[in-house]
């Protein structure tokens, strides 16, 4: 009732206002969006225009020369090094997904369920928040002296006895690029989750228990379907991260791995900028598409 009270009121607070100033109701709407609007055409729509037209550009080794050619397209999506490197990119995406959304939940549940004080909530989640105080680089080349051939892991695994000599593909492998984004991107995945399960009304808990149903029925029938907004919110975040995300593939994969992203950036600084817009507009519409289907799956609305 106080919701739709409020509601009222802003209506009518918007009704007033455009009274007092003379314009028409249609167009207050319109008029208080505008700004939004403004922005986010300036700052989204016009760059992501100005890719899409520049994709259709000529280039030499000289420069850049303004047309309407497909020939990037063509190039892109007619070469099977093109399409290994999306596979390669879909590849990580999927796996660095699952890891994060199990890896997310959990920590997320514990949170949520098994913290009962909110200062301990808060303080355990700021703790998780610790490693985004320094910046995704140092983060990630963190891991080189721990997964490295004389690293600590390595290290220590000799020194128990465990292995003879070191493991190499610790690091600068595939293992390690899913490492070290797994490490990057969970909180991504924890925080939308961890929201979700805190506006879950435990009278359902109870009510499960009430009627027979054991913890991991409650878990599976009760808490996983109510905390789906927040796993879409997470899986947004995670896939689009790692779609687009070319230093954690370079650095960590000591340039045995290629990455879509990284396939632009390697354009780019051949100065193949329309090659790279081209690539850009089709992994863009890849991300759309993967969004929009998570999207049909899961109702987010009622998370925003």
């Amino acid at each position: 009732m106080a919701a739709i009270a409020s509601s009222e009121d802003r209506a009518a607070q918007k009704v007033d206002s455009g009274r007092r100033l003379g314009v028409p109701l249609w167009l207050v709407s319109y008029l208080q969006a505008a700004p939004l609007f403004l922005i986010l055409g300036f700052f989204l729509l016009l760059p992501i225009a100005m890719i899409g037209v520049v994709s259709f550009w000529d280039y030499d080794f000289a420069g850049l020369y303004p047309d309407f050619l497909t020939t990037n397209y063509t190039d892109t999506l007619g070469s099977w090094v093109t399409w290994k490197t999306y596979l390669n990119t879909l590849k990580f995406t999927a796996i660095v997904w699952a890891l994060t959304l199990v890896i997310g939940f959990w920590v997320a549940y514990f949170l949520a369920f098994h913290i009962r004080r909110t200062t301990t909530q808060t303080i355990l989640f700021l703790v998780c928040t610790v490693p985004f105080m320094t910046s995704n680089i140092i983060r990630m080349i963190a891991w080189i002296p721990v997964l490295g051939r004389n690293g600590l892991v390595n290290s220590a695994l000799i020194e128990m006895g465990l292995i003879p000599k070191p493991i190499e593909w610790l690091l600068y492998s595939d293992f390690a690029v899913v490492l070290a984004m797994v490490h990057l991107y969970t909180l991504f995945m924890v925080t939308p989750i961890f929201n979700t399960l805190m506006r879950i009304d435990r009278s359902l808990l109870e009510a499960a228990r009430d009627a027979g149903a054991s913890g991991w029925q409650v878990l599976w029938n009760v808490v996983v379907p109510l905390a789906k907004p927040g796993m879409a919110i997470g899986t947004i975040f995670v896939v689009t991260l790692v779609m687009a995300d070319f230093s954690t593939v370079q650095v960590m994969s000591g340039g045995q791995s290629a990455s879509i992203a990284l396939m632009m950036k390697n354009q780019m600084s051949l100065l193949q900028y329309p090659a790279a817009a081209a690539n850009a507009v089709v992994l863009l519409i890849l991300v759309l598409l993967m969004v929009s289907a998570i999207l049909r799956v899961v109702d987010i609305r009622k998370e925003l």
